[in-house]
């Protein structure tokens, strides 16, 4: 049976020691792992240059649902 393939990718990456301390200290600043923290760095970067599709807006009707009874 073929091997299933999973939607992300390991890879090694390597950074120099400040650049990997900024990393850490943004993630921490953020409440996100550093491993998090770089994903959202990479996806904001491909976004930003038009390499990805934007995230869809979602509209105020979506987010919070209609009450009749107010």
């Amino acid at each position: 049976m073929p091997k299933k393939e999973s939607a992300t990718k390991s890879f090694i990456l390597r950074v120099d020691a400040a650049t990997m301390e900024a990393v850490e200290k943004w993630a921490a600043d953020e409440f996100r792992s550093t491993n998090g923290q770089l994903q959202w760095i990479i996806s904001e970067a491909l976004r930003k240059s038009g390499r990805l599709p934007k995230k869809p807006v979602r509209s105020k009707e979506k987010e919070e649902p209609k009450n009749d009874k107010e």
